[in-house]
């Protein structure tokens, strides 16, 4: 968690007006129901990766209003009657999720959150805030460490990325599937490994490139990666690397890796290969980087480029080529009635209603859909399109789980907290349960979400009602 100062101004200025709206109305009792979804896969993809549950929580429940917040609301003139009911704000709501590293997919609810009407609209912006950037880094992490297969990378992401929100996107690199982070703070912060070479500045600041080598070897005997393109990768950076490879071989010691951050990489690895090889270095490990993605990496494995590992950076902290998922938070419930929002899109048309999601499996137990249900419902046999209502599918005698789980109730926490390490583990284990032409980087199979009929004549009926009434 990144611990903030007055963690409920952690909020958009209108979640504030209307809370108070709420209150000054005698509506801050009602009971309320907000679902968590979101409508397009980001990079033209099949899925995306839920992260971010566990600091969502830990910020939850540090959510309220100190005494410099309420100073600060007053000045912005909120009414006293309403700050004095801020002071005493705690989170004390249920909130339903999908575990962290679920894959999920459009349009099916991710998260829902019960509560009275101002809790639920108070935690709107953080929610969204935080979970859409971190599932955001997380599915990108997974696309690169798909393409990558059994070669490490590591997350260098740090002097790119927005902001304090490095600290959450180092994070969901490592539950994405990257094996390090440069960045120092979330290793503390979360227990992640850390990983680093060297910059061209060390190189830079001795007379010589030998000498620079030599001296970064004497410190770290045991852990010594030489960026070598400094001056001229081949002809002066691999000579020297190797001359330092010999001396720490003479000291008990061996180079761990040579690294490249310019050129071309395909190239220049195979050259650095073949060299190293023929003077008995076959050892020594070659890391990349320079402005990588999935693509690149794919480019540069389909070369066979005998890259070891992969240093990737900007295109994976800023999750390009998309700079944000589109999650949204939307009332399903207000005082026991359900609510849905209406849009000439119809792909915009929200769901109504308390609900839940139930993922069938396939004879082989790979992900077959995914219903959403109302949640008393308990079994249903057929599914159907959300925009096309002669697509059916059937779902007769399959194995199937619930993805939505009681992860707080009452403000209290319901689950254990996890290491970074489970739930990149578990997401591993999920992705196993994908068809390889959902995972495929273009044009992906896209995976069947539908509704249940209870649920598809809920939701028409209350539209028509809306359109045909005057909203």
């Amino acid at each position: 968690m990144i611990n903030l100062k007055n963690t409920g101004l952690y909020t958009d200025f209108y979640e504030l007006t209307m809370a108070q709206g709420y209150f000054l109305n005698g509506m801050h009792k009602k009971q309320a129901t907000f679902d968590y979804f979101y409508r397009k896969n980001p990079f033209h993809g099949g899925y995306v990766v839920f992260a971010g549950l566990s600091d969502f929580l830990d910020e939850l429940e540090a959510f309220q209003f100190g005494q410099d917040a309420l100073n600060y609301l007053k000045a912005k003139g909120f009414q006293d009657s309403f700050l004095e009911y801020l002071a005493d704000f705690r989170f004390r709501g249920d909130i339903y999720s999908c575990k962290e590293g679920e894959i999920v997919f459009p349009l099916e609810p991710i998260l829902r959150v019960d509560g009275n009407i101002v809790e639920a609209q108070l935690i709107e912006s953080m929610l969204l805030n935080i979970l859409n950037f971190t599932s955001l880094i997380a599915t990108k992490a997974v696309r690169i460490r798909h393409e990558a297969g059994e070669r490490k990378f590591a997350d260098f992401g740090l002097r790119r990325a927005q902001g304090l929100g490095s600290v959450y996107a180092s994070k969901a690199s490592i539950i994405g599937g990257a094996n390090s982070t440069s960045n120092v703070f979330a290793g503390a912060e979360y227990d992640i490994p850390l990983s680093g070479t060297m910059a061209h500045s060390w190189v830079q600041s001795f007379d010589t490139e030998i000498e620079a080598f030599r001296s970064y070897a004497s410190i770290y005997p045991n852990s010594c990666i030489l960026l070598i393109d400094t001056y001229d990768t081949i002809n002066i950076g691999l000579k020297n690397a190797i001359t330092i490879a010999k001396e720490l071989e003479e000291k008990g010691h061996k180079l761990i890796g040579v690294r490249l951050d310019s050129g071309d990489l395909a190239y220049l690895s195979k050259e650095v290969r073949k060299i190293l090889d023929q003077q008995g270095l076959e050892y020594v490990n070659i890391v990349a980087s320079n402005q990588l993605d999935e693509y690149l990496i794919r480019s540069l494995n389909l070369q066979k480029a005998p890259i070891d590992v992969f240093g990737v950076g900007t295109r994976l902290i800023t999750g390009a080529t998309d700079a944000a998922l589109d999650g949204v938070y939307k009332m399903s419930e207000y005082d026991g009635e359900s609510r849905l929002k209406i849009s000439d899109n119809i792909t915009k048309l929200s769901l109504p209603g308390k609900k839940n999601v139930i993922r069938y499996f396939n004879s082989v137990n790979q992900f077959y859909a995914d219903a959403v249900i109302l949640e008393d419902e308990k079994d249903i046999h057929e599914m159907i399109h959300p925009h096309y209502k002669d697509k059916r599918c059937r779902l007769l005698d399959m194995d199937y789980e619930t993805l939505l789980l009681p992860v707080m109730i009452q403000g209290e926490r319901k689950i254990k907290s996890q290491n970074t390490e489970e739930i990149a583990e578990f997401v591993q284990d999920r992705l196993l349960g994908l068809d390889g032409s959902i995972t495929r980087l273009e044009n992906p199979h896209i995976y069947k979400v539908g509704l249940s009929d209870k649920l598809m004549k809920l939701r028409d009926s209350i539209a028509f009602e809306k359109q045909n009434n005057g909203g």
